[in-house]
């Protein structure tokens, strides 16, 4: 059975790992533009394999939060449909859920176009 308290923890959820995902977006552009910078300025092979290895674990991990913020919407969906089965369909917390998927599902259309 489905619960405000319920909602509003998946509605956090998402929140985080949308937060999360853009957190690691901007660390590969950040690590993409110090590797490229240590390329121009011929730095010890070494350090630039060290550095591409932390390009390419920051990159891994982009996919697998996709993964979890796709579960979650679908959590975060169901409990949504499930509380309006039972007739709350209005509260600051179905309001707050309803944005999140609104966004989120935006974001996930624009991503793919």
């Amino acid at each position: 059975m489905a619960t405000i308290r319920n909602l509003k923890i998946k509605t956090s959820t998402c929140k985080r790992i949308e937060k999360e995902l853009h957190s690691y977006e901007k660390e590969v552009e950040r690590e993409a533009a110090k590797t490229a910078a240590m390329k121009d300025k011929g730095a010890d092979p070494y350090d630039l394999k060290q550095q591409e290895n932390v390009l390419g674990e920051s990159r891994m991990m982009i996919p697998d939060c996709h993964k979890r913020l796709e579960a979650a919407l679908a959590e975060l969906k169901s409990t949504l449909a499930e509380l309006e089965e039972t007739d709350e369909k209005e509260g600051p917390e179905i309001e707050d859920a309803k944005k999140t998927v609104a966004g989120l599902e935006k974001q996930f259309h624009t991503e793919d176009a």
